[in-house]
């Protein structure tokens, strides 16, 4: 026969593990809820020049998280040098929190673009890590469909690791791994 306490203990061991499994699990999901980041760009040093046509102000609207509100997100380039942009991100950036520190709700950063295969790339840099976004430029509207954080198995070690991670996982992908949360689609230009 268990007394009392014993029952209670193994009760609370029961809750424990619980407790554990769960926030295993809520972390997991949270890590894959990221943009990829890197030390590394998918180039050592830029090589293409800027595009005319990206540099400005740049609007799109985002449904926030549990909410059917849209919010505006602006997106500036400018031109750095002949082969990188200043980017700047402003809007409602609570979400972003965690991730980045932030003030009054704008990330800045410098870019540079990359071809791997036959799509275009921007390497973003924003407080020393870098994140590897897709660049759509269609009928005037520009989208940014950065990485998610799990679109590799593979440990990244150098840019030619990235540069083939990069280009193996766009040549098997019938719908490459992006992170949505952060995707910036059919950015309208201001100016």
């Amino acid at each position: 026969c268990i007394s009392k306490k014993s029952y209670l203990i193994l009760e609370i061991d029961k809750m424990k593990k619980l407790f554990e499994i769960s926030l295993l699990f809520f972390l997991s999901v949270f890590l894959c809820s990221c943009p990829y980041s890197s030390a590394y760009n998918l180039d050592e040093t830029p090589t293409m020049y800027v595009e005319d046509a990206l540099i400005g102000n740049w609007i799109t609207f985002i449904k926030k998280p549990n909410s059917t509100r849209e919010e505006p997100v602006y997106l500036n380039l400018t031109k750095k040098t002949d082969t990188e942009y200043h980017i700047t991100f402003t809007g409602n950036l609570d979400q972003l929190l965690p991730f980045y520190k932030i003030s009054s709700d704008t990330l800045t950063g410098v870019a540079f673009m990359s071809i791997v295969g036959r799509n275009q790339f921007l390497n973003i840099r924003i407080n020393s890590r870098i994140y590897i976004a897709q660049l759509i430029l269609k009928n005037e509207k520009l989208s940014l469909l950065p990485l998610a954080e799990h679109f590799t198995a593979k440990m990244i070690f150098n840019s030619d690791a990235l540069r083939n991670s990069v280009d193996f996982h766009y040549k098997t992908r019938v719908h490459p791994v992006i992170d949505d949360d952060f995707c910036l689609r059919n950015m309208v230009k201001l100016n």
